[in-house]
Order: C-alpha cells, then sequence, then structure tokens
C-alpha cells in the first residue's frame, strides 16, 4: 500500500479507543479539492453559495434548522434550476431533539394514468410495452416539494412562512449571476429542451442559457413565491397557483386535473435502518431508493474493509460488488409500497444479506440476479443549529429542469418522474393513477446510540445510494474526515452493471478492477456521473461543540456558518 493508504489504515486501528467515544477524524486531505471543512455551532450547506447564506439568515434571524432548510431550498430553485424548481418533489429526513422523522413529499401519477392510456396516445416499443414520455407534460406527477416545504414548516418551523421565502424572492427579483458549472449544465440542457411548452420564455433569456457571471433575473418565480407567502403553500394546489398550472395542462393536452392537486398530501414516514461499525444508517423507505445502501452495507459488515488499502483494489471490488448486490434486487422490487412484491424487511432480513453476502467472488467481478427475499437532477442540502436540530433535506426536478414545461407567468419548472414508471404489467413499479414511481432521491442521516451524528446526502440519480456506501465507508471504517470523503474519487455501478470510474482515481486500482473482470469507463464528467455531496457531521453529544461541514467541490456548493 501507498504512503497515504497506509496512513489511513493507522488512523483505523487506533481510532476506535471505544465505540462509545467521538470519532477520532484523519483530518488531512489527500485529494484535489476546492473545499475545506467548515466548523460551526450553526451550519448550511448547499450546492451553491447563495442558497446556503439564505439558510444562513433565517438561523441569524432565531429559525432554527428546518427553517434555514426550507430557504436555502426555495432559493435553490431559483440559483440552479438545472437541477431543481418549484415543480419539484422533496424528501426529508430530521432529528427533532427527540426523534427521527421522515418526510416523503414525491408526487403521484395524474388519476388517468394507466398502460392503455401511453399505449394509446404514443404507440408500443417492439417488445410490445407501451411507450413512455422521457419529457413534456406526460413524464410530469403531482409535484410535492410545496407541500413538502408547508409539512415542514407546520410541524417543526419557527419563523413565519413568509420570511423563509424572503431571500428566494429576493434573489428572483434582482437577478444573480450565474455560477460556472450551473451554467454548464444550463447549456447542454437548451438543445434538448428549447422546444418544451414555456421552457424558452422562462430559460432562454436572450434566445440561449445564460453564461458565467450573466445576470438572471425570475420575475416569474418571484411573483409565484410571493402568492405562496401571502396566500399560504396550499395556493399551489388548489389556489390560483393550481389553477394556472392545470389550464396549462388542458392548452396542451395533458391529462393533470384540480382535483389530481387538491388531492395530495405528503407522508409522513419512519426511516428505515441499519447497523454499521457501531452506527446505524436511517433511509428513507421505498419508493425511494434508498434502500440499496442499507443493503450494500448489510453485506460490506461482513467484511473487514479496514484490513485492506483505502483506495486499494480489494477495499473498491468489494463496495462495488456489494452495490451490484443491492441494485439488482432494489431494481426488481422497489416500487410504491402498496404495490411492493416483498417488504423492505423481508430485503433486509440478517440472513438474506449474510447469503447475499457470500456470493461476492474476491478474485473476479460477478453479474448478480436479484435474489428471493422471503415475505413479501437534484440538490441535496442539509442544515443544524445550535439546539440541536438537525436536517437531511433533497429536492429534484428528475433530469436536470425535468419534464421541460414550465408554466408560463410562474416561474414554475415541473419535474419528470414519471418517466420513472415501468410500462410493463408485471412490475410492481407498472404506471396507474394515483401511484408513486420508483425514486432516485433520497437523504440520509446517521446516528450512533439513539444520539444524531450526521445528516448528509449525495445527489445524481442511480449515484446517490452509491455516493452514501463509498463516503460513509471513507469516515467510519478509515476516519476519513467529511470534506476528504467527499472529494476522493468516486466509481458508479450502471444499469448494466458496467462501471463508470472517475478520471482521478488511482490507475494501479482501475486496472486491478479491469483484470477482475469489471466493464470499466473512464468519465470526464464528474458533475453529470459521480454526484455531488453535503455533509454535516455533529463533533460530540453537546450541541454546543458545534458541527463539521462539507459541500462537493464536483458543484459550485459551499458550507456556511457562525
Amino acid at each position: 500500500m501507498d504512503g497515504h493508504d497506509a496512513g489511513a489504515e493507522l488512523c483505523y486501528r487506533q481510532g476506535w479507543a471505544s465505540e462509545t467515544e467521538p470519532m477520532t477524524f484523519n483530518w488531512k486531505n489527500p485529494y484535489p479539492t476546492l473545499r475545506m471543512p467548515v466548523l460551526a455551532r450553526n451550519i448550511v450547506s448547499t450546492s451553491q453559495p447563495l442558497a446556503a447564506q439564505a439558510g444562513v439568515r433565517m438561523l441569524l434571524k432565531g429559525g432554527n434548522a428546518v427553517d434555514a432548510a426550507i430557504a436555502a431550498a426555495a432559493t435553490l430553485t431559483i440559483v440552479e434550476p438545472v437541477s431543481n424548481g418549484l415543480g419539484s418533489d422533496a424528501f426529508a429526513i430530521v432529528w427533532d431533539g427527540k426523534e427521527l422523522l421522515g418526510l416523503n413529499a414525491s408526487g403521484v401519477a395524474p388519476a388517468a394514468w394507466s398502460t392503455d392510456y401511453f399505449g394509446k396516445k404514443y404507440g408500443e416499443e417492439a417488445g410490445g410495452l407501451a411507450r413512455r414520455p422521457m419529457r413534456g407534460w406526460d413524464s410530469v406527477t403531482v409535484p410535492g416539494a410545496i407541500a413538502g416545504w408547508a409539512a415542514l414548516h407546520e410541524r417543526l418551523g419557527r419563523l413565519p412562512f413568509a420570511d423563509l421565502l424572503e431571500p428566494a424572492i429576493e434573489v428572483a427579483e434582482r437577478g444573480h449571476a450565474i455560477a460556472p458549472i450551473v451554467a454548464l449544465k444550463w447549456a447542454a440542457a437548451v438543445p434538448i429542451l428549447e422546444r418544451e411548452p414555456g421552457y424558452a420564455e422562462a430559460f432562454m433569456p436572450h434566445g440561449r442559457a445564460p453564461q458565467v457571471g450573466e445576470k438572471f433575473i425570475f420575475k416569474a418565480a418571484a411573483q409565484t413565491l410571493r402568492r405562496l407567502a401571502k396566500a399560504g403553500a396550499r395556493d399551489f394546489y388548489e389556489g390560483e397557483t393550481a389553477r394556472q398550472i392545470v389550464k396549462f395542462a388542458a392548452e396542451c393536452g395533458a391529462v393533470l386535473t384540480l382535483r389530481n392537486l387538491k388531492d395530495y398530501r405528503v407522508d409522513w414516514v419512519a426511516p428505515l435502518r441499519i447497523s454499521y461499525r457501531g452506527y446505524e444508517l436511517h433511509e428513507i423507505p421505498p419508493n425511494g431508493q434508498g434502500i440499496a445502501a442499507l443493503i450494500a452495507l448489510g453485506i460490506l459488515r461482513r467484511f473487514d474493509l479496514g484490513a485492506h488499502a483505502l483506495d486499494g483494489v480489494d477495499s473498491q471490488h468489494l463496495q462495488i460488488e456489494a452495490m451490484k448486490l443491492a441494485f439488482a434486487d432494489v431494481y426488481r422490487y422497489v416500487a410504491d409500497p402498496l404495490a411492493m412484491d416483498v417488504t423492505p424487511q423481508a430485503m433486509l432480513d440478517e440472513n438474506y444479506l449474510a447469503a447475499r453476502a457470500k456470493l461476492i467472488d474476491m478474485r473476479r467481478a460477478t453479474h448478480f440476479r436479484c435474489g428471493l427475499p422471503q415475505g413479501g437532477g437534484t440538490v441535496y442540502l442539509t442544515a443544524a443549529d445550535e439546539s440541536g436540530m438537525m436536517i437531511s433535506f433533497i429536492q429534484s426536478n428528475y433530469m436536470g429542469f425535468g419534464s421541460g414545461v414550465v408554466v408560463p407567468g410562474t416561474g414554475i419548472s415541473l419535474q419528470n418522474r414519471g418517466f420513472g414508471f415501468s410500462m410493463d404489467p408485471r412490475s410492481p413499479n407498472v404506471v396507474a393513477g394515483g401511484k408513486r414511481p420508483f425514486h432516485t432521491i433520497i437523504p440520509a442521516f446517521l446516528m450512533k446510540d439513539g444520539a444524531p451524528v450526521m445528516s448528509f446526502g449525495v445527489m445524481g440519480g442511480d449515484m446517490q445510494p452509491q455516493g452514501h456506501v463509498q463516503t460513509l465507508v471513507r469516515m467510519l471504517d478509515y476516519r476519513q474526515q467529511p470534506q476528504a470523503a467527499c472529494d476522493a474519487p468516486r466509481w458508479k455501478v450502471n444499469r448494466d452493471f458496467t462501471l463508470d470510474v472517475e478520471a482521478t482515481m488511482r490507475q494501479d486500482t482501475v486496472a486491478a478492477l479491469a483484470a477482475r473482470g469489471h466493464e470499466l469507463k473512464s468519465i470526464e464528467d464528474p458533475y453529470m456521473d459521480f454526484g455531488a455531496g453535503q455533509f454535516i457531521w455533529r463533533l460530540s453529544d453537546d450541541p454546543d461543540h458545534g458541527y463539521v461541514a462539507a459541500s462537493d467541490s464536483r458543484r459550485d456548493g459551499h458550507a456556511a456558518g457562525f
């Protein structure tokens, strides 16, 4: 092993003074980075600096971590529209000081959707299944993010809801200079979306995407946010805002109705969990893919990863194979929980995970099939305050700008989560009215002995549970501090089980993975393919001690605190 790996292993071996003591991190960072860890008593970490500052404004105003998260989320719809918008979905996990709460604010399909609806409108694929559009109105499910903000505020917020929207309104009305990575994604999206209803009017102010440093004003979104601040969040679902959405849907021949919006409600859920190295990882249950991270860690805890070099082939091979085993089951079984063939508990059964772990061959890569359990474009942010409240929050339009549909005069860009449904009648994820599709966005939360430790997430489609696993292994098995774990090179298992590897990964490790049969690619675009994370780690049981936050250098991100 090289010098870095030797030091990391030594840190790992010496770090376990006892399982009751705080984590002893190796504070060095051997990876190229634009970031430093930020330590403070009150802190917000997001993928865009203006959003982080919006959250800090709420904390300085006397708000709590939930207030900060909502303000940051609202601001992100303005400053990072390439990944989310007012028509997004959202999920959250919150430590309220006494218990861990999960929120599912993902939307449901319009009542009229079915395989027959899509088959009659779009025809059939070669295999006889109905076609499904990737963009446009028929990829739009009921947006859940605004309802999610309202539910969090009603249950846990401290400041008036209108106050939380003030920073986003200000930025939208006055305009802001476009950040580098946002500009890159924006330019890439224009050729794909410029003909979608309302897109060019909202997001091509000069007949093109804004350039780095160019001022972008979003008055239509400001008007909608002002209406929501005055009338309340339900206006989005049953007031003037809802009527504008439905009117435009009808004009475009879509079937989203006012009743679909009025009937929508978020769900408070109990997070799923699994133990790993003396900690507990918590994830939102299906319809999301967070269970993939739990399955992978449930397999990996049966191996002594710390005995292998951190960035060497054995450690990476084990993690990759565990992730492939997890995805083999997730892609087969995860759907709206009411439609699943097996329960999440069965997928996390100890005996089942032990049997799956035995399938890993250290000498070669394996293309795994799903097992048989018994029993039946995204932004991420996190905030924590000095009272001990911590929130892990994620919202998304799915594929970049989402559907490409923007409701005229409102600034509401709508997600394309409907593309997450299957058109196969045999699938538990088959499309149906009122049903939630398979979801990729997942917040995460780490606990230890009933106390909160870390709120975190890694956005980026199928990369998200893989990012959870890779960063947690680095922190818990090798004692890397959060910013180093965030900056380290990543791999990504694709749906066909091929493997993307970041260009910064050690070349001897890449060659050794290929020699074991992994079908490798090398991707030069880390923003698109390897996700981006935000992390807040609590430094001790005393929240007055504060936190350390990390923000991924793969985006324009920022952690700020006081």
